[in-house]
């Protein structure tokens, strides 16, 4: 079996300022259940503290990235999420009223300008409770993890095709 999909999950935010902290904590959570439900070989487990560059270099070579981050909207509707899938000719930005991450959209642009887009992005925007400074999430968000990580590896499984000669 040649196995050429790549798929990277990456949590992205800061877990210092509280619901920022929710990519990270999906990511976490798929680590710590590997051993009873792993995950296809070719996924890897990423985070970034929310640094444009580092977020192009994580998914730059994947077929499929999966983003989970905490994200803003207004009106404020805490713990909504919202999917988004985007091909490689197919990013926009978000529609008005959903939640909203600047350092995803330059991201995104820096990928777009230097040719390094995956070939599909999903982006899970967590409407996140409690933005102030602290470690731990707001109950809201630490409540939605489990299923959070569950949408998360439905997605990376079904985007996992071995390749067989």
């Amino acid at each position: 079996m040649d196995l050429r999909t790549r798929i990277a999950v990456i949590g992205l935010g800061s877990d210092s300022r509280r619901d920022d902290g929710v990519g990270r904590a999906v990511v976490d959570a798929l680590r710590e259940r590997a051993a009873d439900r792993p995950l296809p070989p070719v996924v890897g487990l990423a985070t970034c503290n929310g640094d444009p560059k580092r977020l192009v270099g994580l998914w730059h070579d994947a077929d499929l990235a999966v983003v989970v981050t905490c994200a803003h909207a207004y009106p404020g509707e805490p713990g909504r999420v919202v999917r988004r899938e985007f091909g490689a000719q197919g990013l926009a930005l978000p529609l008005r009223g959903e939640p909203y991450d600047p350092v995803l959209d330059e991201a995104v642009e820096l990928s777009r300008t230097l040719g390094r887009l995956p070939g599909r992005l999903v982006v899970y925007a967590v409407q996140g409770a409690d933005p102030s400074v602290g470690t731990g999430l707001s109950p809201t968000l630490a409540a939605m993890v489990g299923s959070l990580a569950d949408r998360v590896q439905r997605e990376v499984v079904s985007g996992w095709a071995p390749v067989v000669p």
